[in-house]
């Protein structure tokens, strides 16, 4: 008898080695999945990532109980909130009435109408939705190119361009942002800080707009419009009160300041729920808009992917990756290295399908990767994030590219002829600035 037992409790070890491999070859088949219809969009993209965290439960990967956990992360209500903070912007006309302002100060010369646009571009997308900023400055801006005489062809792509870089200046500019720093949370390392994207961020802009200017405008088609070809896509304003319009300006700026302070008590998803209430209580919105404001697709996609991220670490299957990636990079490659492919892979990837679900793909991979170096996992992911709001060289990889597409009167290769320089641009800068301020291997 106490042979048999001895027999039975070493084949526990050999039990459980095949049982763990089971799991990581059904997590990776899992993630093949996920990752099929994130590119192919058969059904939702909020579905598909939903349905994995289901399937992760039902699998045995992760407890029932963490199924559905990443919808009451912090970094969901804190999207929320500032989904519904900078709405308000928009729905008391404060958005527009900046844009036309700015625009107007910038005369309309081609030129210097073009560095207007892609200024206020980027500043109100750093905060507020890249879709609504590029959504409202669009009539503003074919109503000036139709007084000035200019093809609106020459000034909507950098316009939507602008939307794209101003989004990683900030934590909430941008899903990718926020997906980093879930990944980041999910796996136990202090996330990123609200304003820490901007070191990145700022660089990327200036040298778009730099590239846009002195390069990518005579690659831009010139398209003339017929008066019909208009705006079907503005964002109305629901008000035209200036009282509601200076609230709306106060309580965004308010609430940005309480986060890059940082109050004792106050985090930050405090702050941007704080805000929403105001901005409803004080009428800069109606309780319904704040509602339809949300992108729930986001929301869903992000807490979906946040179990599928722990399934992955709990299983092996992110480490298996990590190992067979670093394998084919010839074993021991430098971190910089690692960090140019990812940025590659999630740029490429980000143009045909969504920034969100690219980010949401790599960033639990590019932290089992830098585990597997020993290296920090602040750089990989930095790149993975920028280079999936890079998308900049089809009509289809981000909304205010396809925003523009027929009012620009946009062919499909117009974007790759414009955008591949500013996503060649994109990767210089990223590889220079990255590893400065986010070191590889900092110093203890």
């Amino acid at each position: 008898f106490v042979w048999f037992k001895s027999w039975q409790y070493s084949l526990y070890p050999q039990i459980h080695r095949q049982q763990s491999h089971l799991h990581r070859v059904k997590c990776l088949i899992l993630l093949a999945v996920v990752a099929l219809l994130f590119v192919t969009e058969l059904i939702p993209l909020a579905i598909t990532a939903t349905a994995g965290a289901i399937s992760c439960g039902l699998l045995g990967f992760i407890p029932a109980k963490q199924v559905f956990s990443g919808l009451s992360d912090s970094t969901v209500v804190l999207f929320a909130g500032m989904f519904v903070v900078g709405a308000s912007m928009f729905y008391t006309g404060l958005a527009q009435k900046i844009g036309g302002v700015v625009v107007k100060m910038c005369g309309t010369g081609e030129n210097s109408l073009m560095f207007g646009l892609m200024m206020v571009g980027t500043v109100l997308s750093s905060c507020l939705s890249n879709t609504g900023t590029a959504a409202c400055l669009l009539p503003v801006a074919l109503g000036i190119c139709a007084a000035a005489k200019i093809p609106a062809s020459r000034q909507l792509m950098p316009l939507a361009f602008a939307c794209g870089w101003g989004g990683i200046i900030t934590m909430v500019g941008t899903p990718p942002n926020i997906i980093a720093v879930g990944a980041m949370t999910s796996a136990g390392l202090e996330p990123f800080g609200f304003f820490e994207f901007a070191w990145i961020g700022i660089p990327v802009s200036i040298a778009g707009m730099l590239y846009m200017m002195f390069v990518g405008k005579y690659l831009l088609p010139k398209v003339d419009l017929s008066a019909d070809q208009e705006i079907e896509q503005e964002i109305e304003a629901a008000s035209t009160s200036s009282t509601k319009q200076i609230i709306s300006g106060v309580i965004l700026a308010l609430v940005i300041i309480t986060m890059a302070v940082g109050i004792p008590g106050v985090s930050l998803e405090i702050a941007a729920i704080t805000g929403a209430l105001v901005c409803v209580l004080t009428g800069c919105l109606t309780e319904k808009q704040a509602y339809a404001s949300i992108d729930w697709v986001t929301i869903f996609l992000f807490a979906g992917m946040m179990p599928v991220s722990a399934a992955m670490d709990t299983t092996g299957a992110g480490a298996l990756i990590a190992d067979w990636t670093v394998g084919l990079m010839g074993g021991s490659p430098s971190p910089l290295v690692v960090t140019a492919i990812l940025f590659i892979l999630s740029c490429g990837l980000t143009q045909f399908m969504s920034n969100t679900a690219s980010a949401a793909l790599l960033c639990p991979i590019g932290i089992a990767i830098a585990k597997q170096l020993g290296a920090d996992p602040k750089a990989v992911l930095m790149a993975i994030a920028v280079a999936a709001s890079c998308a900049f060289a089809t009509p289809v990889g981000t909304p205010p590219n396809t925003l523009v597409l027929g009012p620009g009167g946009y062919k499909f290769m117009d974007y790759v002829k414009c955008g591949t320089g500013l996503v060649i641009v994109a990767f210089i800068v990223s590889l220079v600035v990255i590893p400065v301020v986010w070191p590889f291997f900092p110093a203890n």
